[in-house]
């Protein structure tokens, strides 16, 4: 496995993780869903640090599928490069700490806009390396 695929399955597994602190916010604050939760949703309001790691959750999908696509688009053309290695590394590195601040609510320094940049950065360096070598 290249150390790209190997970031692609960490970052597909953080990924697949980050809806249980909402599930788990869900019950600590509502209990158990009823029967007649599954018609209508509850509208009690949730704490502030689940309705983040919600939005955290959601960012991480969204940003998941370029990630993925260009991953294995160079794997499938057989690009792997330093630039690729350590483009997945940091956007895997960048999206934990990301999710981390944004669930913990941590605001100092917009280290969050940071982190999101550092992980955007990574993955440009990484699209672009990309094309760069397989054209």
């Amino acid at each position: 496995m290249t150390t790209e695929l190997l970031y692609l399955t960490l970052t597909a597994i953080l990924t697949g993780v980050l809806w249980i602190p909402v599930v788990i916010g869900y019950v600590t604050s509502r209990g158990p869903l009823k029967p007649e939760d599954y018609r209508v949703a509850p509208k009690a309001p949730l704490p502030d640090w689940v309705n983040r790691a919600n939005r955290s959750h959601v960012n991480a999908v969204e940003n998941f599928a370029p990630f993925a696509a260009v991953v294995l688009v160079a794997n499938a053309a057989g690009v792997s490069t330093a630039v690729t290695a350590i483009s997945a590394m940091v956007f895997f590195y960048a999206r934990a700490v990301h999710a981390v601040l944004h669930i913990s609510g941590f605001g100092l320094f917009r280290a969050r806009t940071v982190a999101f940049t550092v992980a955007w950065v990574a993955f440009t360096t990484f699209a672009v390396e990309l094309l760069r070598k397989a054209t």
